[in-house]
């Protein structure tokens, strides 16, 4: 079988199913595991490699206004590469090329291959995607022991933070100029690690939000995971944020209780790597507990 995936979860999750060798082609941003970076890409952006976080969200709502796709597909690559399998996602336009388009290159390629929607929505739903790709390319039996391996750490994060004392009150956000609350799954993820996210709700879409909401909302605990950032680009955009009005008198800011995560592989990838994200957050909210789980 030849694979091509189309966004970087869905990447993780093939080679997470043992099928790297597989993969004939991946996105520009497809970069975990790290060798999968010698791979083919079949996807072109029009985001400025240097844009500022600002121009990054005009952008994006200037695109997605239009319906005009931010993300494109290099057919005389894909062509070349003659897959059997497209693997890719309707779930946010921001993060992969658009699915019509998707479809119709799959109709255009000789053989026309099949194409997998991943769509998942919370962590349960990510489980479920593991076990879609499992099937699509013959290996049921190692999805299953996939989910289980992670199924297991998941139940043991929660069995350490349950009865871990007060849970506090965590604001996520996944986007800094402008504001932007998490989604998704990751206020599940939030809960399942011993906190409370404040500000957004499990299963739906992260938003713009005010300052004034924010200030309202009095984190004790701040997480930082820009959308498609790591620790080292997000530290740019930080002094700004944290020269808003108000933003130095937020419980967690005076606390020290601001944490930066890696955007771009954790939380914002719905692929193996959550859980992964589920444990860091929850020695962010309860250290003591983790440290347990660790020894």
């Amino acid at each position: 079988m030849r694979i091509v995936s189309l966004l970087p979860s869905a990447t993780e999750i093939i080679c997470a199913l043992g099928l790297e060798d597989a993969l004939v082609g991946v996105t520009h941003e497809c970069d975990y595991p790290p060798s999968v970076r010698r791979l083919p890409k079949v996807t072109n952006t029009l985001i400025p490699h240097d844009a500022s976080s600002g121009t990054i969200d005009a952008l994006v709502r200037d695109r997605l206004a239009t319906g005009n796709a931010l993300y494109t597909l290099d057919l005389p690559v894909l062509e070349r590469l003659r897959p059997d399998l497209l693997v890719t996602q309707a779930l946010c336009d921001v993060c992969a090329v658009a699915e019509v388009e998707v479809q119709a290159a799959a109709c255009s390629l000789p053989g026309q291959p099949r194409v997998v929607n991943l769509e998942p929505e919370t962590l349960e739903e990510v489980f479920e995607s593991i076990a879609m790709v499992g099937e699509a390319v013959g290996r049921e039996a190692q999805a299953r022991d996939v989910i289980g391996t992670l199924r297991a750490r998941v139940h043991a994060v929660a069995d350490r933070v349950e009865g871990s004392g007060e849970r506090p009150r965590v604001v996520v956000l996944e986007w800094l100029d402008p504001l932007f609350t998490c989604g998704h799954w990751t206020p599940e993820l939030v809960s399942m690690a011993g906190g409370t996210e404040v500000v957004a709700r499990g299963g739906e879409r992260s938003r713009p939000m005010t300052l004034d909401e924010l200030l309202a909302a009095a984190p004790d605990v701040l997480v930082v995971a820009c959308c498609g950032f790591d620790v080292e680009r997000t530290l740019l955009d930080m002094p700004v944020f944290l020269a808003l009005p108000g933003v130095s008198e937020l419980p967690a800011v005076r606390t020290g209780r601001v944490h930066l995560i890696d955007g771009n592989a954790y939380l914002s990838r719905p692929g193996p790597r959550l859980v992964d994200s589920l444990e860091i957050l929850a020695e962010f909210f309860t250290p003591s507990s983790l440290q347990a789980l660790k020894s």
